[in-house]
């Protein structure tokens, strides 16, 4: 579990990324997954969309992701959210206390 610091910290370096992923009328499906898998292993810090024509609520398919991918939500903010999970090879991003 994050600390509000550490949420405050993955969200300042969110702030500049684009979205990487995108999630659409399909919902979260198995390639979607796979490939945030890879994402976060590579990236350990991805920001995602929701597209207009997926079916299902933003902060929905973002937890349904999390959840999946056992990484945590950071945030969501209109279509958009944010993913962290440490990487098991190789850590970059380092967390502040």
């Amino acid at each position: 579990m994050l600390t509000g610091k550490q949420k405050r910290y993955l969200r300042s370096l969110g702030h500049e990324m684009n979205p990487i992923l995108q999630i659409g009328k399909g919902g979260v499906t198995e390639t979607v997954i796979t490939q945030a898998e890879e994402t976060l292993e590579a990236r350990e810090l991805f920001k995602g969309r929701v597209l207009p024509n997926c079916l299902e609520d933003v902060h929905s398919v973002a937890e349904e992701l999390a959840e999946r991918t056992n990484a945590e939500l950071v945030q969501v903010i209109g279509r958009n959210f944010l993913l962290y999970r440490e990487s098991k090879k190789k850590p970059v991003i380092e967390l502040p206390h």
